[in-house]
Parts: structure tokens; C-alpha cells; sequence
């Protein structure tokens, strides 16, 4: 089966999670797979199992990612991502489902998604404060927001990545066979 897996990366942490689902292909699949930038703007028509993996912007994919979830249709997608958030959260949950229903829209049948909490660019953050107003949610430095981004700091570690590489091996099989879970589904 040809695989592409693809990534869009503004910190390194979906790049890294990406070469840990690229892992799964083994070296006996390097012909039939690939791992590339979305910036170096793939084709997704010649591959039968495409992977987008995004990192979260304003609630939602990338804007280089969405660009190329229209460019991907009729085919069978998994997809990740990473997000400064808790994996688990409503804003995660809300992400993957916004992810799903642009990749069904254009017909493609989704597999599965992973998520996987990551370091949140500083310079990003330092933005946000300056823009946003003082009284704005994502301009204050709550204690609860400060350990939330110290923890995602931690992120992707070596057990996000087993996670990651379990998840993609599954997606394989279920590609393979055909199947197809609801596009509600993770492997966080």
C-alpha cells in the first residue's frame, strides 16, 4: 500500500511524531512510502493511505494543512496532530472533529486520529500577549495555564512516540483490511 505521510511543523513536534509513524513503514517500504513537508506541497493523488499531521492554530489545522486536506479526496486518510492543550480536552476533541469532517467532506474515509500534546512556540505566546487584550483568556498567565504549557513542554516524549507508532501500525491494518472506524475516533 502506498504511504504518505505528511507534516506540517512549527516547533518540531509534529515533524517528530510524524518520524516515528514514517518508523512503522520499515525499510522494505521506502518505495511505496514517503514523509514529506506539507510546505514541499505533495501530491496526495498517487498514494492509497495518506497521513496529514498538523500542529493546532486558532482551534483548528494549520492554514498549509487545510490547503492540502482540499487538495486530498477519495482516499484513506488517518490523521494527527499536536496542540499546546491536554490531549484529552474538550479544545483537543473539538480539533479532531473539525479535522474529520473537512477530510469527509471530500469523501475520504477516515481511519482514525492520534493527538499528541507538544511545547508551545514562546514566540507564539509572546504574540498573544501583545495582541490580545489584558482581560482576554490567552493574554493572562494563569498558574493553571503555566503548568499546562510546562507540561506540554515535556512534549512528545518516548512514550507519546510508542503511542504514536502503535496507532500507525493499527491504521495499516485497518487500512489493509478496508475497515474504517467513526472519524470521532482516537488514539491518543
Amino acid at each position: 500500500m502506498k504511504t504518505l505521510v505528511v507534516y506540517s511543523s512549527l516547533t518540531g513536534n509534529t515533524k517528530k511524531v510524524a518520524e516515528g509513524l514514517f518508523s512503522v513503514l520499515g525499510e522494505g517500504a521506502a518505495e511505496a512510502a514517503a514523509c514529506v513537508d506539507v510546505k514541499d506541497k505533495p501530491d496526495p493523488s498517487g498514494y492509497d493511505l495518506i497521513v496529514p499531521g498538523f500542529w493546532v492554530d486558532k482551534g483548528q489545522a494549520d492554514a498549509a494543512t487545510l490547503s492540502f486536506f482540499e487538495k486530498t479526496a477519495h482516499k484513506k486518510v488517518a490523521f494527527f496532530f499536536t496542540l499546546g492543550a491536554y490531549p484529552d480536552s474538550e479544545h483537543a476533541d473539538n480539533v479532531a472533529a473539525d479535522a474529520a469532517k473537512r477530510l469527509t467532506d471530500n469523501g475520504n474515509v477516515v481511519l482514525g486520529h492520534f493527538r499528541c500534546q507538544g511545547k508551545v512556540d514562546p514566540a507564539l505566546l509572546e504574540r498573544m500577549k501583545k495582541m490580545l487584550p489584558p482581560d482576554h483568556p490567552h493574554a493572562q498567565m494563569t498558574p493553571e495555564r503555566q503548568a499546562r504549557l510546562d507540561e506540554a513542554a515535556k512534549h512528545p516524549d518516548a512514550a507519546d512516540l510508542d503511542k504514536a507508532r502503535a496507532f500507525m501500525a493499527d491504521i495499516l491494518a485497518k487500512a489493509s483490511q478496508g475497515k474504517a472506524l467513526d472519524p470521532g475516533c482516537s488514539a491518543s
